[in-house]
């Protein structure tokens, strides 16, 4: 056989290799360990029991919001606390996180994951309270986004 002739093979056998290889499904991925676990979820809404207001309110309180909200009480592994509505409306929902996230959470509040579980407490018209018991207000997130660089589209 002449050269040519063998190219021509090479490069038509190439070309048929490279078909098929394309016409493939592609590999499975591996199968979840349990670090990562896709039935884990990243957060945890818990509502927590009610809290039992004092028997007493105190005679002259400084804010009348703080008279109307029990003491806020953060489960361990919360990190923040949502409270929605007022008086025997009232619901706490404790937000806890996964390992990884809660740990980047108490570092760096100012997270895209964390603001975002705020944000959806305050679209419901709740009031986001930190561990410490805390409020963490529009004023405190504007702290946070000095801090990070945001980029927010809105639509017309």
């Amino acid at each position: 056989m002449n050269p040519v002739a063998i190219a021509r093979r090479a490069a038509a056998f190439g070309t048929l290799l490279a078909a098929l290889a394309a016409c493939a499904p592609p590999p499975e991925p591996p199968p979840p360990t349990a670090a990562t676990s896709a039935s884990t979820p990243a957060v945890t809404r818990r509502p927590l029991p009610e809290a039992i207001p004092p028997a007493v309110p105190p005679a002259s309180s400084p804010g009348a919001t703080a008279a109307a909200l029990p003491p806020v009480v953060v489960p361990a592994g919360a990190l923040y606390v949502c409270i929605v509505g007022s008086g025997p409306t009232l619901r706490q929902t404790a937000i806890e996180y996964a390992e990884k996230v809660g740990a980047l959470c108490s570092k760096h509040p100012e997270m895209g994951p964390c603001q975002y579980e705020r944000n959806a407490c305050r679209s419901q018209g709740g009031r986001v309270f930190a561990a410490n018991g805390s409020e963490i207000t529009m004023a405190t997130e504007a702290e946070y986004d000095k801090k990070v660089r945001r980029v927010t589209f809105k639509a017309n």
